[in-house]
């Protein structure tokens, strides 16, 4: 399935447009818009500009998720994720980025930080009711179903 996507440059620094790196990939590649290089030291979180808006729309979310590389090599990762754009945002794309490794972590201008994916949602109709219907699990909670 494909969904046209209006995405406008924002800010004055240049970077790629969001983007797919193979022919499989579900995630667009969001990149640093930043001025100058960003240092996250171990623990530390930033939010890091993309330089573009999106028009997601309605019926859609975008979601900012993590790249796997980042994670796994330097232990940063999207702080929030998946964090959620709304179809109705019209803002400069950011991610908030956060170092859980142990070795300080520098962005620079282009790098790939996170990544973009277009969700269908439902919106749900919420009715008030004085009970719910029951279930094996009930109100079975954190670890109820298992480790």
């Amino acid at each position: 399935m494909r969904v046209h996507v209006p995405c406008m440059q924002v800010g004055p620094i240049e970077v790629p447009i969001p983007a797919y790196q193979s022919e499989g990939a579900v995630g667009l590649d969001l990149c640093a818009a930043v001025e100058a290089p960003v240092i996250l030291d171990p623990g530390a979180r930033r939010l890091i500009p993309t330089g573009w808006a999106v028009a997601i729309p309605v019926g859609y979310e975008g979601q900012v998720r993590p790249r796997s590389g980042l994670a796994l090599r330097h232990g940063v990762t999207v702080l929030n994720a998946p964090g959620t754009v709304d179809p109705d945002y019209r803002g400069e794309l950011k991610v908030l980025l956060i170092n859980h490794g142990d070795a300080p972590f520098t962005v620079d201008r282009g790098d790939r930080v996170a990544q973009l994916v277009l969700c269908p949602v439902a919106v749900a109709d919420l009715g008030r009711v004085d009970t719910l219907d029951t279930t094996p699990r009930g109100q079975g909670g954190y670890g109820s179903t298992g480790v």
